[in-house]
């Protein structure tokens, strides 16, 4: 599971990057999520909370965010949220990144806010399987990530050891309705 600086578990497909394009940006959707407060780990500032499909999901909270320490079992959060992945073509020689940067506004409320969270990696491809097709990418700290490829042609222009800069652009606008 994937933890982003508010919602968690976000699903992102993955598309090698055509190194003659050199970068290749893969558009997110606009999501909108309710969830009920199942769960609260104070000391990591991470809820954890049911979704209206039943299942369960963890909602980290930033140190800015500060109507986390005003939030009970029962609540409502409702998150609008997008994100979006950029994946460059290392050329060689350049030095390896892992950064991360965020910030929140809070609204005139104490109960909602936008939250906005960048990381880039540089990561490896350490695996190609052009038969599914798909993809697995080592990077920092034991991080290991496999997808399947839309873009099988794209696929065809990156070998196993070229390093990619990949880059997670998360924003969202949160809202906290207390239990009744």
């Amino acid at each position: 599971m994937q933890r982003l600086i508010v919602f968690g578990a976000a699903t992102l497909v993955l598309m090698a990057v055509d190194s003659s394009a050199q970068t290749k940006t893969i558009p997110g959707e606009t999501k909108t999520v309710t969830a009920t407060v199942e769960a609260i780990d104070h000391g990591n500032r991470v809820a954890t909370v049911k979704k209206a499909d039943g299942n369960y999901d963890e909602f980290y909270f930033s140190e800015s965010f500060k109507a986390f320490d005003t939030l009970k079992i029962g609540d409502k959060i409702t998150a609008k949220y997008y994100e979006n992945l950029v994946l460059r073509l290392k050329p060689a020689g350049e030095p390896d990144v892992n950064s991360a940067s965020g910030g929140a506004v809070r609204s005139e409320t104490a109960t909602a806010g936008t939250i906005s969270h960048q990381r880039t990696i540089t990561a490896t491809i350490a695996a190609i399987d052009q038969n599914v097709p798909s993809i697995t990418f080592t990077g920092p700290n034991g991080w290991k990530y496999s997808s399947r490829v839309e873009d099988k042609a794209a696929l065809a222009k990156v070998k196993v050891g070229d390093k990619v800069d990949i880059t997670w652009t998360d924003a969202m606008i949160l809202s906290l309705e207390p239990a009744k």
